[in-house]
């Protein structure tokens, strides 16, 4: 029998020598020493036994070995030679008892070369075996800025905690976000049953997703990753091959848009709307109302932000009137699901919904896929999902103005600013503030708090005033909950209580207008047909979503300042110009250059100017982590590890 077992190996090793003659690539095994120096070999690291992926042994350090066996590791060797007798012995043997003894290897980009074991690798890559033990020793990449070295690293940070070879990802970020979507913090330890739990579910995945295809190809572990992020890890327990495809089929373009580079197309302004027909056109083809839900995770009485959604639901129906029907939902966060309320939203035949809270994000977006028909809108920044969109607005530009006001009214005091979350939008907005400050007096420093971190927007107001501040920016909106006698944007803040000098302006109304407009007139359907790409709109004072208010208490010379920069910033200039420098004095860019709009809306650093930082996850409040977890930038999510072990 084990003489059998040899010839029928090497008749699938004679036909994948063909099959790479055909397809013009190298049949045999690639040679380690060919493409990695060897002063880099010699310098590897051992990292102990441990069991790797079958799979992910493509290669051999031998050279005298190299062309005895087929890319696929099984043997071409004739069945009369010495070789062919020792794999047929090994091949007994595994048949027999098992093979126990280590391989040793060399791994380099998650992939093993042999130097020890080429036969056992054989034999067991004949019988299917998943997995075998190995003694392996890591050469690590140059260190050279690739795309693929940058990758890999991501992957070492996931091995560290995991232990686990598979799966792969097309994008650096994505196992960081795995680790997140199974509730783990970003440097916890899998636990051998959890890791275990996990390949299991990986292999029964990729069996639904690919079960001809390359079970390594990182498009299986893209496909996982976004059907752990729609339905939930959970939900791939106890459905059937034919269930998971299904649920695959429905998120297809979600997983090509792992691998667009870049997968978001942001959408500066509106589209010009079409002109509303007039006269008896009109009346004979009018449309059928368009029903549209709000879904808020609190209520207008509470929030400030609900409040401002609130105003412009309300702002479209006297607009559109009779053409459309609005609805609102509250509180979708009670029960701490937000997926039944969206779900009653469509039941209740809403075609448009726009849920009005990023951590409403993942329920949108499960609805979203679930009901393909219907259009799901989520207010946020910078989220890469095909089957929603999400919108906000470029407040950096008004906080830009802002800041300049501060400045012209600062002399030689300090100014503070309070922000809420440290979220995608919310760094850019700090720092365009700090800008403003600084080009108009560029002695001044700014003092950052966070309302998130201790005691409210009262407890950061408090502790700016403790230091002699009293030229406060506070929050964008009013907190409303928060028994607080603060309102919001800039005042004066003393001892005879508040006095209001500028406060930026959400106008909703005009954004959802122009949205609802573009759904009518069919250019928002063309957008998603148009482009391969997540679509973020993010608009600001040109698309007028955006504005400025100025109280009369302000002197008419910084009044008439505050107009110049807004009609500058509509025709085009840009507050994030160069020379930049972060807080360390290194420089972000130079003189005459400008920040792309990725670089905007990804700050993770503040200007130099600014005195704070950005807070770590462990100082968040609740709402601050749940808010964070979703559209946090990098310092306040890479941190949470350490809460637990008393390292923040």
């Amino acid at each position: 029998m084990p003489q059998l077992y040899y010839k029928e190996a090497l008749k699938l090793a004679q036909r994948e020598v063909r099959a790479c003659a055909a397809r013009g690539e190298h049949p045999y095994l690639p040679l380690l020493d060919d493409f990695v120096p060897s002063e880099r070999i010699t310098k590897g690291a051992n990292v102990g036994l441990q069991w790797i992926p079958t799979e992910l042994i493509v290669g051999t350090r031998n050279a005298g070995r190299a062309n005895a066996f087929a890319r696929n590791f099984l043997p071409l060797l004739s069945e009369n030679s010495e070789f062919a007798g020792k794999w047929t012995a090994l091949c007994e043997a595994h048949v027999d008892e098992g093979i126990r003894d280590p391989i040793l290897c060399y791994e380099y980009m998650n992939r093993f070369y042999v130097e020890e074991g080429n036969k056992r690798v054989s034999v067991l890559k004949f019988f299917g075996a998943p997995t075998i033990y190995a003694k392996v020793i890591r050469i690590m990449p140059e260190q050279n800025g690739s795309k693929e070295v940058e990758l890999y690293n991501a992957f070492l940070e996931f091995n560290r905690c995991s232990n686990m070879h598979l799966p792969e990802f097309s994008k650096p970020a994505s196992y960081a976000k795995l680790q997140r979507l199974l509730g783990k913090e970003p440097e916890e330890v899998w636990s051998d049953d959890e890791r275990k739990d996990f390949m299991a579910a990986y292999h029964y995945f990729r069996e639904a997703y690919a079960p001809n295809g390359n079970k390594a190809d990182p498009s299986v572990g893209d496909a996982m990753l976004v059907y752990i992020e729609v339905y939930g890890y959970q939900n791939l327990r106890g459905k059937t091959l034919a269930e998971i495809k299904k649920a695959v089929a429905k998120v297809g373009e979600e997983i090509t848009l792992k691998r667009e580079e870049p997968p978001i197309e942001v959408k500066l302004d509106p589209d010009g709307a079409a002109e509303k027909p007039s006269g008896i056109l009109s009346i004979l083809n009018k449309p059928k109302p368009i029903k549209v839900a709000f879904i808020h995770d609190k209520t207008p009485v509470i929030s400030g932000w609900t409040y401002g959604h609130e105003q412009g639901r309300r702002h479209i129906e006297t607009v559109f009137g009779d053409e459309i029907e609005t609805t609102a939902y509250y509180n979708a966060l009670d029960d701490g699901e937000a997926g039944a309320e969206i779900e009653h939203a469509v039941s209740d035949g809403n075609t448009v919904i726009f849920t009005t809270s990023p951590r409403l994000l993942s329920a949108s977006l499960r609805a979203a896929v679930e009901h393909p028909k219907v259009s799901v809108l989520n207010c946020s920044l910078n989220i890469s999902h095909r089957y929603i969109r999400t919108y906000y607005a470029r407040m950096y530009e008004v906080k830009f103005i802002i800041g300049a006001i501060a400045g012209a009214l600062a002399q030689s005091n300090d100014v503070g600013y309070i922000c809420d979350y440290p979220i995608f939008g919310q760094v850019a907005g700090i720092n365009a503030f700090a800008l403003g400050v600084q080009m108009v007096n560029p002695l001044v420093k700014v003092r950052l708090e966070w309302s998130s971190v201790g005691g409210g927007l009262s407890g950061a107001t408090e502790r700016l005033r403790a230091r002699g501040i009293k030229l406060i920016s506070t929050q964008d909106t009013k907190s409303l909950q928060e028994k607080s006698s603060y309102g919001f944007g800039l005042a004066i803040i003393n001892e005879n209580g508040e006095t209001p000098l500028a406060r930026p302006i959400w106008k909703w109304g005009s954004y959802y207008e122009a949205i609802i407009r573009s759904i009518r007139d069919g250019s928002f359907k063309s957008e998603y047909e148009e482009s391969s790409r997540a679509l973020n709109y993010y608009w600001g004072l040109s698309a007028g979503v955006i504005d400025v208010e100025c109280f009369d208490v302000l002197p008419e010379s910084v009044r008439r300042l505050a107009l110049l920069l807004k009609d500058s910033i509509c025709r085009g200039v840009e507050p994030f110009c160069g020379p930049l420098f972060n807080q360390e004095g290194k420089e972000i860019i130079g003189a005459q250059q400008s920040l792309s709009l990725e670089q905007i809306i990804n700050m993770d650093w503040l200007v130099e100017n600014v005195v704070g930082a950005i807070p770590k996850y462990a100082e968040l409040d609740e709402t601050g982590k749940a808010t964070a977890d979703v559209v946090g930038v990098e310092p306040s999510t890479k941190e949470k590890q350490n809460q637990q072990d008393g390292k923040v």
